[in-house]
């Protein structure tokens, strides 16, 4: 296949951007190739300048459920685009996606919008500080959200593809509050409690990892989380930047009936523009300034081009029920039929999935946490995403990222990736 054009672009951007990339999973160093750059997308499939095609799973990692350039949600932002870019001051579709948002979310009594999910979970943790007067907070090994400082600590997504624990520049007393747990694991929560008692504002988790690869919760661990910061004092906070409308209208809270006191949103609910939210209990939220001393501000926080979007696509969802039902039928056809092939083949690998939303490890381990996560053989990986790149098949240029599928996919397409998978089973 030709990538000479990307190869040229990749090229100059490394003299001009940090690693030629604005995002690190970008620059592919976790499949041992160099990026290509992408020209345009439509429906399923992406295309890149040196004119390759691929049915593309990233989706621009998850934003994109209902598929590249809806046609319903590209005329919402034409539409918004020719009132102004910016205003810089209120507008309706604020309100109009707080409305919806807190309409299908039942914990959400107020939200606040925000501009990336990185901004939202360090808002959501402020204000779970601002409202218990705590300072320290557990989060979970393997489990990323974002790139704020006190949230860098044993982080997943492309920090374990760079085989970077933490971060440089962190100092060491922006992460001297954070406190570890591992997922799926309710003792550990509990003997961090035990070990500072009064002094946790609050458990950050995602309720269905999905930056260590996809990692369900076990039974019961999300249900011992809610008891045990419920009986702490402590805030539950949902990081639901990936699950949030794509497992469902409420999310994965949802989906597994336990509410958070706060919650992270992203992605889907910008359409694909750049977007974050947090929200919760009203009490909660009417510390945050101007109401009360919790102070978080942004210029481009509600963005009405990116409002636009984000009503136009989650009102397609609440209109179209079967949305979910297609994508998750279509994630099922997807990862049970890769798990049929592992079990064919006899390859040391395991597949984790919920509805549109699932990873394939390279190891024979069953994933339920970071520890059985880095079992994955990430080489192996590398060679199978060449396979499939070099014949169509967009997926996660990292081991420890997730695979999105989306409206727009078709079971052709489906058929296709599994037959391409299969015959890079056969050929080890």
């Amino acid at each position: 296949m030709d990538v000479s054009r990307s190869a040229a672009l990749f090229a100059e951007a490394k003299k001009l951007i940090p690693g030629g990339v604005n995002s690190p999973v970008r620059a592919f160093r976790g499949v041992n190739r160099d990026p290509f750059f992408i020209d345009h997308a439509d429906g399923a499939w992406i295309y890149d300048v040196d004119g390759n095609s691929y049915i593309d799973y990233i989706g621009s990692w998850g934003p994109l459920i209902l598929g590249h350039n809806h046609p319903e949600v590209r005329e919402a932002v034409l539409a918004a685009s020719a009132k102004g870019m910016s205003f810089g001051a209120a507008s309706e579709g604020e309100v109009r996606v707080a409305r919806l948002m807190t309409s299908l979310v039942p914990s959400l009594e107020m939200v606040r919008m925000v501009n990336s999910g990185t901004e939202a979970t360090m808002s959501a943790l402020r204000a779970a500080r601002g409202f218990t007067g705590r300072d320290k907070i557990i989060k979970f090994a393997g489990c990323y959200h974002g790139h704020s400082d006190g949230l860098l600590v044993k982080a997943g997504s492309g920090l374990l593809s760079g085989s970077t624990p933490d971060s440089a520049g962190v100092p060491a007393a922006c992460a001297a509050d954070t406190l570890v747990a591992s997922f799926n694991d309710g003792d550990s929560v509990e003997h961090l409690f035990a070990h500072y008692p009064g002094q946790i504002a609050a458990v950050i988790v995602e309720p269905v990892a999905a930056n260590m690869g996809v990692v369900l919760p076990d039974a019961g661990f999300l249900e011992r989380l809610r008891a045990i910061c419920s009986a702490e004092g402590a805030l539950l906070i949902f990081d639901e930047v990936i699950t949030g409308f794509r497992l469902g209208l409420a999310g994965a809270q949802g989906c597994y009936g336990v509410q958070p006191d706060l919650t992270a949103f992203g992605k889907i609910i910008g359409g694909g523009m750049p977007v974050g939210a947090y929200g919760g209990r009203r009490e909660i939220m009417e510390l945050i300034s101007p109401c009360g001393p919790v102070y978080q501000a942004g210029t481009l926080s509600g963005n009405p081009v990116a409002m636009a979007a984000g009503l136009s696509q989650l009102t397609y969802l609440q209109d179209h029920p079967e949305v979910y039902d297609r994508i998750n039928h279509l994630g099922a056809m997807l990862f049970t039929g890769l798990t049929e092939i592992i079990r064919r083949t006899g390859a040391p690998c395991s597949v984790n999935h919920i509805g549109s939303l699932g990873s394939l490890f390279f190891t024979g381990e069953k994933v339920r946490d970071l520890k059985t996560a880095r079992t994955a053989d990430t080489k192996q990986y590398a060679r199978y995403f060449t396979h499939l790149i070099e014949r169509g098949i967009y997926q996660a240029p990292a081991q420890f990222e997730a695979l999105f599928v989306s409206y727009a996919h078709t079971e052709a397409e489906i058929h296709k990736t599994l037959e391409i998978a299969e015959d890079f089973f056969r050929s080890q």
